[in-house]
């Protein structure tokens, strides 16, 4: 029988997600070696809350990377019911630049937690594409997108465009050009 499992409490749902949040932002601009304390501080909890949490720099890691992929691929449909669908997708464009530079930051520490057994890039691929998918369909709906484009070329155009972007602002730009060529003539 599986142990039944209790939602969090409303002041314990809060300091899981501003640890997830914190850590977030440590690992992307300082990387995966930050300080556990360090992120617990800034968080405004203790050390204990964070274990109590994430037992594991691991464990921590792995659910700084879920809850990233999370809010990206949730963003499209607050994007879409706020936006026209082209700015929508490049929107969406915006936010997958940060995500990139986060799992940048957390690049060897999930291979460390992927080598001893997790897969914390299982279902990533397929929600990537699942919520472009989505975006494309909206616009070509909305007469804005190409119809002959793949949602698998859109991620692969905008993940290589964060690779070798300079910085942010070449990166904004690559985006701005990738946007011309999707939307419809």
């Amino acid at each position: 029988m599986a142990p039944v499992t209790r939602p969090l409490r409303a002041d314990a749902r809060r300091n899981r997600e501003c640890l997830l949040e914190t850590a977030a932002r440590a690992f992307a601009t300082i990387g995966p070696d930050v300080p556990l304390e360090s992120i617990a501080k800034d968080a405004g909890v203790g050390i204990g809350t964070l274990y109590r949490h994430f037992p594991t720099r691991g464990a921590l890691i792995e659910a700084v990377y879920r809850n990233e992929l999370c809010n990206l691929c949730e963003a499209a449909a607050t994007l879409l019911r706020d936006l026209p669908a082209d700015a929508a997708l490049r929107a969406w464009m915006d936010r997958f630049v940060g995500y990139v530079a986060t799992k940048r930051g957390l690049a060897d520490a999930l291979r460390a937690v992927a080598s001893a057994g997790e897969n914390p890039f299982a279902e990533s691929r397929t929600r990537l594409l699942t919520t472009v998918g989505l975006l494309l369909e909206a616009g070509v709906a909305a007469g804005s997108v190409r119809t002959d484009v793949a949602a698998e070329d859109v991620l692969a155009a905008v993940h290589g465009l964060t690779l070798t972007a300079t910085d942010p602002e070449q990166a904004h730009r690559l985006l701005d050009l990738l946007m011309d060529g999707l939307r419809s003539r």
